[in-house]
């Protein structure tokens, strides 16, 4: 054989499957959307690439060799993974497969997240989704070197390496017990708090700054009965009457049922969430499309008009 395989024209290969399929160079030519004198040339041009001939003719038939049918599995095998290849490249070309590799907090993966990747995967039913949650600190880390695709983070934020876009604001609440005094308010103020016992998440949280920050400047004191480390937990202590939990609204929404409520809370406090990619690369097409979707589902009027890159 004086050429190597990888030479060799892949209508070639067609052909002769086509050939051994339908047991004729006209079938062959009909199903390839080809005509019968250029089916035949296809099989010459193989029959003289492997050095040996393929068929022989009975009576004007094409009659397969003993080499042919050997040959027969190994070319559609390698005719399959030709196509395979063909629809992994398609597919990776219109982002419809692959794996997403997101990072959030699990407050925000359990409650908004859950909804928007649910609505993706039912547009996306070939994409598989890896949800990771970290420490704040770790989270950074690893979208800015790529351990991950993307991930949604509060806001603002001047971590380097980062590609913001500002993709959520969330309101402030009180989430209490249905039987707390101040369930049937329409709203919620500082100073109605000041006079019950309170659920606030953790301390050094920009958050909890912001609250304490807002019941200094008006000179009211704050009464915490527990600190607590999520929405989840804050919810579950309001819900058992120990007091007003000041929660983000989106992610204390899950939580509401018979029992618990959620009240507005007259305050300047906001939520906002971001989403976030390294700036050291773009966006590959899934993220790209996973980004867009976002965009469409959050806030369709505003969003990427946010885009901040950190350096």
């Amino acid at each position: 054989m004086e050429s190597s395989m990888s030479s060799l024209n892949i209508r070639c290969l067609e052909a002769f499957s086509q050939i051994m399929l339908t047991g004729s160079a006209t079938a062959a030519a009909k199903h390839l959307g080809m005509t019968q004198p250029g089916i035949s040339r296809l099989l010459a041009q193989f029959e003289t690439h492997i050095g040996f001939s393929l068929f022989y003719r009975d009576k004007g038939r094409l009659i397969a060799t003993d080499e042919a049918h050997s040959l027969l599995s190994e070319v559609d095998v390698l005719l399959s993974n030709i196509e395979r290849v063909t629809t992994l490249a398609r597919n990776m070309k219109e982002a419809t497969s692959g794996t997403l590799k997101i990072v959030a907090p699990n407050s925000f993966i359990a409650g908004p997240l859950a909804s928007v990747v649910t609505e993706f995967l039912q547009m996306y039913p070939k994409v598989n989704i890896c949800l990771e949650s970290h420490n704040p600190q770790q989270a950074l880390d690893q979208i800015a070197l790529r351990s991950v695709d993307c991930g949604f983070i509060p806001l603002p934020e001047a971590f380097p390496g980062l590609a913001i876009t500002q993709l959520i604001t969330s309101d402030a609440v009180c989430a209490l017990s249905q039987e707390h005094p101040l369930a049937q308010q329409d709203a919620i103020s500082l100073f109605q708090l000041a006079q019950y016992e309170l659920i606030l998440l953790g301390r050094g949280r920009r958050s909890r700054n912001a609250i304490e920050s807002e019941f200094r400047q008006k000179q009211l004191t704050m009464r915490v009965k527990i600190d607590a480390n999520t929405v989840a937990t804050a919810c579950t202590f309001a819900k058992r009457g120990h007091g007003v939990a000041i929660v983000n609204k989106l992610l204390a929404e899950q939580y509401v049922d018979e029992q618990l409520t959620l009240i507005p809370l007259e305050s300047n406090l906001r939520y906002e969430y971001g989403f976030a990619t390294s700036s050291h690369a773009p966006m590959n097409r899934l993220t790209r499309r996973f980004h867009d979707f976002c965009c469409d589902f959050f806030q369709p009027a505003t969003c990427g008009s946010h885009e901040a890159e950190q350096s």
